[in-house]
């Protein structure tokens, strides 16, 4: 029976991510058909201090990634 699971995280923490991938690819009995996924650009956080450059002027990125497979 074909099925997905899905993962999300943000663009700073990959290697996280990448992490709980392959940590659930290797805890699973399961064929992989296909991997996919997206990254989502977000909006700048609203400036709560006029002029301060000291942060990034945009959030951290959603990373999704969408793994297709038969149990």
């Amino acid at each position: 029976m074909h099925q997905v699971k899905i993962f999300k995280g943000i663009e700073n923490d990959i290697v996280a991510l990448e992490k709980q991938i392959n940590g659930w690819l290797a805890g699973e009995a399961v064929r992989v058909i296909s991997i996919s996924g997206n990254i989502a650009p977000q909006s700048p956080p609203p400036d709560e201090k006029a002029g301060s450059i000291a942060q990034s002027p945009w959030a951290p990125s959603d990373v999704l990634v969408i793994v297709h497979y038969e149990k």
